[in-house]
């Protein structure tokens, strides 16, 4: 048996190692040449010292309170020399991936299928080839390096872990450089190159109630949040506010009624921003978020959209005297790399 450990440098990049059945985090990353900060591997020093933000193991008891205290244990802190994992695990590593002599992994593949799904999104689908492993956690973006330039562009996946065709929701930016490769030269067969996993927005262990906020294209990460979710199974409430600019901007509602079907706790709302609209609820996400939605405090927030949603999301919460157990969110624009924050 073994377990898949996602190792998440505080540069942003998470690379995914295999630990063997009674192997420890910092032996299984060293056999996969992956050098985890260490001095004694004896649980004495605690240079190895990670956060493991969800999965199970043992830690055993062959290690110093120097290096590891009791409350620091009770705060989810490891060393990895001692953790020895029982289940697939989440690892925060406090330092850049450039100092463990790793680095943001590659991927290659060829344009499957490029549709435009209305004015202002293009879906993406780009098929890997047979060596590539496509590991990364719901919510996390790539780098996509445009065909005919050295330049990249950040789009977090659509698609499922493990899948072997990508997919990616991408805004249509008039003049943008990925926008007018897709719109007018993209054909099937194209070679990609990408690198990535990248990024700290990600689902994490479902422990309560989910509230997901997209804006636009937004939507990506959490299609590939839903998607995990309805193949683990998922008993907390989970809703989502879904807003857009103008009606022919609301894209894979099908798929959201599928996810309502096969994810009892699932539901969803749609808003549109255009006052002109005839939806039946127009405004903001902010306008249409009761607080049955927040169930009084004891609810994660992921947050993803333009910056201009986020910020009135964030004034809203400040505002309203709101405090999520935890709040999870990504601002994105054309051109620029998504920013990502936590706030516990």
């Amino acid at each position: 048996m073994s377990y898949t450990i996602a190792l998440n440098f505080e540069d942003g990049v998470s690379r995914f190692i295999t630990c063997k059945d009674g192997e420890t985090v910092l032996d299984a990353a060293y056999r996969q040449k992956i050098n985890l900060p260490m001095d004694c591997s004896d649980g004495v020093c605690g240079t190895c010292k990670g956060h493991c933000e969800q999965g199970a193991f043992n830690m055993g008891d062959d290690y110093l309170e120097e290096a590891l205290s009791e409350e620091e244990e009770a705060e989810g802190k490891v060393l990895t020399c001692q953790m020895v994992p029982s289940s697939d695990c989440v690892i925060q590593v406090p330092v850049a991936s450039t100092l463990c002599k790793t680095q943001v992994g590659e991927l290659t593949g060829q344009v499957a299928r490029v549709e435009q799904l209305s004015e202002d999104s293009i879906e993406l689908a780009v098929d890997l080839d047979n060596d590539a492993e496509l590991t990364f956690l719901p919510g996390q973006y790539i780098n996509i390096q445009v065909p005919g330039s050295e330049e990249t562009r950040s789009y977090s996946f659509s698609s499922r872990p493990g899948d072997k065709c990508a997919s990616f929701l991408i805004r249509n930016v008039p003049d943008g450089l990925m926008s007018g490769y897709l719109t007018g030269s993209a054909k099937p067969c194209d070679r990609l190159t990408m690198t990535g996993p990248l990024g700290s927005f990600y689902l994490r262990e479902v422990k309560r109630p989910l509230l997901m906020l997209a804006g636009g294209t937004g939507l990506a990460p959490f299609l590939s949040m839903l998607k995990l979710l309805e193949e683990k199974g998922c008993d907390q409430p989970v809703h989502m506010i879904y807003g857009v600019s103008r009606d022919d901007h609301l894209v894979k509602l099908d798929e959201l009624e599928g996810f309502a079907e096969t994810l009892p706790e699932f539901s969803y709302t749609t808003v549109v921003a255009d006052e002109t609209s005839e939806h039946p609820r127009k405004g903001y996400v902010t306008h249409h978020m009761g607080r049955e939605m927040l169930h009084a405090g004891d609810v994660d927030v992921y947050l993803c959209g333009p910056p201009p949603m986020v910020d009135a999301v964030l004034k809203h919460f400040r505002e309203q005297g709101i405090t999520p157990a935890s709040f999870h969110y990504e601002k994105f624009a054309p051109s620029l790399t998504p920013a990502s924050e936590v706030v516990a």
